[in-house]
């Protein structure tokens, strides 16, 4: 079969699906709803509902990614995606139904067909996602690869081979070979697929031409400097090739979109989550009669020191500083908001005294800014931008990440910020509540 022929199974694949999933929503409410039986104003708005907010989740979530992904993150991406769509056009086909013909009052029914809906979506969702990776990988082989380190990077290779090691039907590892190997080369014209871990950048380049040369995909590990020269854009003076990169943070229409969409969302996010705010506080004064919210100092724009606030999970009057896995200063009911990633909730307050926004860094510790800067001066580029109470750092990373990976995933989302960006990482965020690993070293 052809490359293309193959890419073409996969593109259909991935058609058939989103098909399905609307017409199992079309089917099921058509039943109830005789208006998106024939080409009416109803079906017509409620059908470009459906395909603009499903393709928009597919953007935010991952389009369907057979052979990128596992079967399970898949299931667990596209199920988000698809209720997020199924909700949003529910709930606009129940505005529709708000007629003199229907009913007179803006009314929620029908619950029990969208329950049914997503179930039978759900379902389809899995059947989908082990068949298609099934058929991906019966058309493609593992790439063959291999990994280049620096013998000086044992921490970074054993970390990268372990993640790889985890995708057997995406990746045969030849080996792994040190970029000054002499026999570097030679490995080369049997490979498929490169990963250049940090390695000298006079190496690299030797590396990636040979790359070009031989055309073979690679991905390798960025500096600080990389990514920044990757946030700029081509041009060309008189007849020079130049690349020019703006290095002045956001500008002003940004920071006011922003600012708009920090309060929109801290303000319906503070109303969404209000019976969580009582219970919290009731839960915590019960447990032990102390304080309900926790202050500390932490670092924002422009190194600006403000007072963060929590829910209160440890105990009163002990030792501050980063907690740690089966800590015995946190309290029985910290421990649930710490799990259920709840005890932030009183950020909202910061965020809407314009202390800190939605999407950004996360405020360190101030003890730990100055030990992060001892050994990595470029940790203060994040203070490039306001404090997030989530970030790109927080969804793809760990609590306990490198502090200088914390840096190069907050500096690509400076250094590439839109509001788009924003609004992604906010819809992402859902998924990361669920990840148990991005919660360690809290």
């Amino acid at each position: 079969m052809s490359k293309n022929l193959k890419s073409l199974v996969i593109v259909a694949l991935k058609g058939f699906i989103f098909v399905f999933l609307a017409a199992v929503f079309f089917y099921l409410f058509g039943k109830e709803n005789i208006a998106l039986q024939n080409w009416s104003r109803t079906a017509v708005i409620t059908g470009s509902t459906f395909i603009l907010i499903g393709i928009l989740m597919l953007k935010v979530y991952g389009p369907f990614e057979i052979g990128v992904k596992k079967s399970k993150p898949i299931i667990y991406n596209s199920t988000i995606a698809i209720m997020l769509t199924d909700l949003a056009t529910f709930f606009q086909l129940m505005v529709m139904n708000t007629n003199p013909n229907n009913n007179q009052s803006f009314k929620i029914e029908q619950l029990d067909l969208l329950f049914y809906t997503i179930l039978i979506q759900i379902i389809g969702i899995v059947i989908f996602a082990y068949l298609g990776n099934y058929i991906y990988f019966k058309m493609y082989k593992p790439s063959r690869t291999i990994i280049v380190y620096d013998e000086n990077d044992q921490v970074s290779l054993g970390k990268v081979k372990h993640y790889l090691e985890r995708f057997k039907l995406q990746y045969d590892i030849l080996g792994c070979i040190a970029v000054d190997d002499p026999n570097l080369e030679a490995m080369l014209y049997n490979v498929d697929y490169v990963v250049i871990l940090e390695t000298p950048i006079s190496e690299r380049k030797r590396l990636v031409d040979l790359c070009y040369k031989h055309q073979l995909n690679f991905m390798f590990a960025p500096s600080i400097s990389d990514i920044v020269e990757l946030s700029g854009f081509s041009m060309v003076v008189d007849d020079k090739a130049m690349v020019e990169v703006n290095i002045q943070g956001l500008s002003f229409e940004q920071r006011v979109l922003k600012r708009i969409l920090d309060i929109f969302v801290a303000v319906v996010g503070a109303i969404l989550s209000s019976p969580i705010w009582i219970i919290a506080a009731i839960a915590i004064k019960l447990n032990d009669g102390g304080s309900i919210l926790f202050k500390q100092k932490r670092a924002t724009i422009d190194g600006r020191i403000f007072d963060v606030y929590k829910f209160r999970t440890m105990k009163e009057n002990v030792e501050n500083y980063s907690a740690t896995e089966h800590d015995d200063r946190i309290t029985s009911v910290g421990k649930v908001l710490r799990k259920i990633r709840m005890d932030e909730l009183p950020q909202l307050i910061n965020i809407l005294k314009g202390e800190m926004s939605i999407v950004g860094p996360r405020p360190e510790m101030l003890e730990n800014v100055d030990s992060y800067q001892k050994v990595l001066p470029e940790f203060a580029y994040r203070l490039k931008v306001k404090a997030g109470l989530t970030g790109l750092a927080q969804i793809e990373g760990k609590y306990n990440t490198s502090p200088k990976d914390k840096l190069l995933m907050d500096l690509m989302y400076i250094e590439n910020y839109s509001i788009w960006t924003d609004f992604k990482l906010i819809l992402r965020t859902v998924v990361v509540i669920f990840k148990k690993d991005s919660t360690e070293g809290f």
